[in-house]
């Protein structure tokens, strides 16, 4: 007598749930959300067909909020740039009260912190690569909030009351500092490296505080013309906080 081999029934396949409509706030979110995605893998000649496919929504859906592509690179910037800068930095290093080597220190790990994490600094990286649309007005930004304070808090340090507009030797020295905090996103979210032998945070104020101390000490010789500065000894740490 033959055994007859009990199938289990064949379910129908399951109706997939409908997905809720976004509201128009809520799309425009999701894409602005996905191109700073799609910029920090792929640059900013990525096309936006290949953005829309991923976001599955039709190229057409995606011209209908951003009917261009400098459009959105433009969104992208004041979400992700511009909306970042904290008017409190400012306000900081305005402070009178304290030591030009606390501010200095407590302004840069805030500054990285904040800005320094993976498709702020891909994204800005690429846009160097690409038109340099987004890091022009960056430093444009820079060039009015911060470096004119920057260079304020040097001549302050070595008690130098000079007013005149920086020299190129004066602005190289203040770029090295800030690259040299751009270069701790850059090596982590670029090049892939941890902050060698150290399992604390790659932004902590002591690696900070490394950088814009060296930066202090080299300014009597570019800053000061054999000015010397006020106070040339380590900040401590408890200081610092």
């Amino acid at each position: 007598m033959a055994t007859s081999i009990r199938k289990n029934p064949v379910k129908a396949p399951a109706t997939p749930a409908p997905r809720r409509r976004l509201s128009p706030a809520e799309r425009e979110r999701q894409i602005v959300e996905g191109a700073v995605r799609f910029f920090s893998e792929h640059g900013l000649d990525g096309q936006l067909r290949d953005l829309a496919r991923e976001l599955g929504i039709t190229h057409t859906l995606l011209y209908h909020y951003f009917p261009t592509k400098q459009a959105l690179i433009e969104r992208v910037y004041a979400d992700l740039f511009a909306a970042r800068w904290d008017e409190e930095w400012e306000r900081l290093l305005d402070d009178k009260a304290l030591e030009v080597e606390v501010k200095l220190t407590r302004f840069y790990t805030k500054y990285a912190k904040r800005i320094l994490e993976r498709d702020w600094v891909r994204v800005f990286v690429f846009s160097g690569l690409s038109d340099r649309y987004i890091t022009d007005r960056y430093f444009a930004l820079l060039g009015e909030k911060l470096f004119p304070r920057l260079v304020r808090e040097s001549r302050r340090y070595l008690g130098v009351p000079n007013r005149s507009k920086p020299t190129p030797r004066e602005m190289e020295l203040l770029m090295g500092l800030h690259g040299s905090i751009f270069y701790m996103g850059l090596r982590r979210w670029v090049y892939g490296l941890e902050q060698p032998g150290s399992k604390t945070d790659p932004f902590d104020e002591v690696f900070v505080h490394d950088r814009v101390h060296g930066y202090l000490q080299t300014l009597p010789e570019v800053f000061g013309h054999g000015a010397k500065p006020r106070a040339a000894g380590r900040i401590s740490r408890r200081k610092l906080a």
